[in-house]
């Protein structure tokens, strides 16, 4: 019988699970409770991503040592039964998750500070760095029962993907659920553009929101692409860097029927620094053909970094700097583009929800769905 390959494996693990959604597939409550904590942290969700990646090895490799999960990083004596963690992980765990949008974390666990560039073997005397305490505890004691074999790993990935779809859909009934509040709380007379500033407001001072200003000014587009003639060219990974990208900004501008980025927006949550003016002169003089480079911040705008900006028009050959205030920008466009304020903000609504969990976390969807029905409410 032909030996199934990665793919084929969390496959395997995902039909088994959704058979048995309301059943456990390990015995020992003890360790099912460990599993659940690594599975549903809700202030981590690397520790998921790395155990998934680690079953996997241990069922496609089952001479491997579970706790072994560097490989590169060990002396070639020990290399016999050691695995490379991180390429099971980017190559087939990634994939997996983002087919069936389990709530795990989108970037590699291996880069996290509790993985990155160990040296060690993950057994009982190791101290992980990372919070909480506990759930890097957990795993080295769910590591510790599969090597030992008081339980297999497959059974493990069972019951982490069990727990991983049982969280998706209940985060998707929660989000349904406010959505339908939110229709039914609706109203004959829409928010105010005041209004709908407040409420974005309001989202903004969360934590972990650092990137909602980008979708403020990627809605804003989205709600008048037609009035404007022109269109987001594509929103770029939260967490990537725009070497990596190729990207000019956060946001880039272009003309409809074209892709030729016209504007870029960099979006900021400190204040713009003549450094951060420096490098976007440095991108226009290495070729890139924008007209407009803007800043927006939600940090305050010192006078004399607005004025730097604005002295690079004539140096750039018309190409203007701007440095904007994120709440000031939305007031205008909501004032500007008055009658189109309630598509701002389903446009908005759309790209919160649709952001994946590192970008935007669940605690901010919900949290922005609550506050609207509040202010259609009029509380």
């Amino acid at each position: 019988m032909a030996k199934d390959s990665c793919s084929e494996i969390l496959e395997k693990a995902y039909r088994a699970a959704e058979a048995r959604l309301k059943k456990s597939f390990v015995s020992d409550a003890e360790l099912a409770a460990k599993i659940a904590l690594v599975a549903l942290c809700p202030g981590n969700r690397a520790g998921a991503r790395f155990l998934l990646a680690a079953t996997l090895a241990k069922v496609d490799k089952p001479a491997v040592d579970i706790r072994k999960p560097f490989i590169q990083a060990y002396p070639n004596d020990e290399k016999a039964d050691a695995y490379g963690g991180r390429n099971y992980d980017e190559q087939y765990v990634f994939d997996f998750i983002t087919k069936w949008k389990l709530p795990c974390s989108s970037t590699t666990a291996f880069l996290t500070p509790a993985f990155r560039t160990k040296n060690i073997v993950l057994d009982m005397k190791q101290s992980l760095r990372g919070r909480p305490a506990e759930l890097y505890r957990a795993i080295l004691e769910i590591l510790d029962a599969i090597q030992s074999e008081k339980v297999s790993a497959s059974v493990v990935l069972n019951e982490l993907v069990r727990l991983l779809i049982l969280e998706r859909d209940e985060r998707q009934a929660r989000l349904e659920s406010l959505k339908q509040g939110l229709q039914a709380e609706a109203g004959e007379l829409p928010l105010s553009s005041e209004d709908t500033v407040r409420l974005i407001e309001q989202h903004l001072a969360l934590k972990h929101s650092s990137r909602l200003p980008v979708l403020v000014v990627a809605a804003a587009y989205r709600a008048a692409f037609e009035q404007l003639g022109e269109k987001v060219l594509r929103l770029h990974a939260h967490t990537a860097a725009d070497k990596q990208t190729g990207a000019l900004g956060d946001v880039e501008i272009t003309l409809l029927g074209d892709n030729k980025v016209i504007t870029t927006y960099e979006i900021k949550d400190k204040p713009v620094t003549t450094g951060d003016i420096d490098i976007a002169i440095q991108k226009i003089a290495d070729g890139a053909e924008v007209q407009n480079y803007i800043f927006v911040t939600t940090a305050p705008i010192d006078p004399g970094i607005r004025e730097y900006a604005n002295h690079q028009y004539r140096e750039l050959g018309g190409v203007e700097i701007a440095v904007l205030d994120c709440v000031g920008f939305l007031r205008h466009f909501l004032h500007l583009f008055h009658r189109l304020r309630t598509s701002f903000l389903d446009e908005y609504q759309e790209l919160v929800l649709s952001q994946p969990e590192s970008a935007v976390n669940q605690a901010l969807k919900e949290a922005f769905l609550a506050l609207r029905r509040a202010a259609q409410a009029g509380e």
